[in-house]
C-alpha cells in the first residue's frame, strides 16, 4: 500500500483537499451510446434527478458528459454535447452542492460549461484531440484532468495494443503534462488518469491496477476509473458471454480497492452509494488513526 500524498486543487468555490480521504466521483453520461447507461439520462430532467441523487447517496464530485467514448464509438459534435450536457447545468445551478466536472474532449464545450458552472474539465485524450482545452483551463483557472488514451475511441480496442503499458502510459502522460504546462496550466491544478479500458488490453489493464503506486509518484494527484469496464465484464464471462455491465457491480468494488491501496486520490464510479461505502473501508486499510474515528 502506498501513502498518499495530499494535494489542494484550487475551485472557484473553493478549496478540493485531495489524499485526506478518497474522493468519489459520480458518473452521468447524458448520451444516447454510453456503454453502460446510455439513453437513461439522456432527458434533462432524469439527469438533474439522478445527479442530485447521486450527491445524496455520498459524491464528492460530479463528472457529467455529453460525448460517449466508449470502445467502438464515433463521437459527437460540439453542438450536440452542449444541447445535452448545458441544460442539466443550468438545472443543477444552486441545487448541487457538490464541484461538477466536464468530461469533454472540446474547448468549445469546456468554456460553455465552464460558463454555465462546471468547475474542472475532464479530457479523456490528454489534450491531443483539442490542445486548446489547456489555454481554456489557464485562463478560467480551473483545473484539468489528463487521462492516458491509445488511439481513437473508434479503434482503440482493436490494437495494436502497447508492448510495455507502463511505459506508454507514462509517456503519453508526461507528453500531456508538457502541452498543458506549455499552454500555461499550473502543476498544481493538474490531476492525471492512466485510462482505464482505453486502448489497452484486458491484461493490461490488471496490470496497471498493480502498478499505480509508480504512477502515484509522478507528483500529481492520481484519478482511477475502473467501474463497470469491459475487462470485468470478461473477467466475469459466463458461456463465452461477458458479464453485462449492470452485474459487475462487486467486480467493480474489487478494482475501486485497489486503486484506493494504490494510490488512487478520486475513484470515478456509477454506483455512488455502494462505492463510497469500499472507499471508506479502503480508507481505513491506508489510515488506521482515521479508521477509529469513525468509532
Amino acid at each position: 500500500m502506498l501513502k498518499r500524498r495530499k494535494y489542494l486543487l484550487h475551485l472557484r468555490s473553493g478549496v478540493l483537499e485531495l489524499g485526506e480521504r478518497t474522493l468519489v466521483m459520480g458518473v452521468l453520461n447524458v448520451t444516447p451510446d454510453s456503454f453502460s447507461d446510455g439513453g437513461k439520462f439522456l432527458d434533462p430532467q432524469s439527469a438533474i434527478e439522478h445527479a442530485l441523487e447521486m450527491e445524496r447517496a455520498g459524491a464528492d464530485l460530479l463528472d457529467i458528459g455529453g460525448e460517449s467514448t466508449r470502445p467502438g464509438s464515433t463521437g459527437a459534435a460540439a453542438e450536440a454535447e452542449l444541447a445535452r450536457v448545458l441544460p442539466v447545468l443550468e438545472g443543477l445551478r444552486g441545487a448541487l452542492k457538490i464541484p461538477i466536472a466536464v468530461d469533454t474532449r472540446k474547448s468549445q464545450v469546456a468554456e460553455a460549461a465552464i460558463s454555465a458552472g462546471a468547475q474542472i474539465i475532464n479530457d479523456v485524450s490528454g489534450l491531443r484531440f483539442d490542445p486548446r482545452l489547456a489555454e481554456v483551463a489557464q485562463r478560467r483557472s480551473v483545473p484539468l484532468i489528463l487521462m492516458h488514451m491509445r488511439g481513437e475511441p473508434a479503434t482503440m480496442q482493436k490494437g495494436p495494443f502497447a508492448r510495455d503499458v507502463m511505459k506508454d502510459v507514462v509517456q503519453g502522460l508526461h507528453a500531456s503534462i508538457r502541452k498543458a504546462r506549455a499552454a500555461g496550466a499550473r502543476k498544481s491544478q493538474i490531476v492525471i488518469d492512466p485510462g482505464i479500458g482505453f486502448g489497452k488490453s484486458f491484461e493490461q489493464n490488471y496490470e496497471l491496477l498493480r502498478k499505480l503506486p509508480e504512477l502515484a509518484k509522478l507528483g500529481y494527484p492520481l484519478l482511477v476509473g475502473t467501474s463497470r469496464k469491459g475487462f470485468l465484464g470478461a473477467t466475469l464471462a459466463r458461456n463465452g458471454k461477458p458479464g453485462p455491465p449492470e452485474e459487475r457491480l462487486w467486480a467493480t468494488a474489487a478494482t475501486v480497492t485497489a486503486s484506493i491501496l494504490g494510490g488512487a486520490h478520486i475513484v470515478r464510479v456509477h454506483d455512488v452509494a455502494e462505492m463510497a461505502q469500499v472507499a471508506r473501508v479502503a480508507d481505513c486499510l491506508l489510515d488506521p488513526v482515521r479508521c477509529r474515528s469513525f468509532r
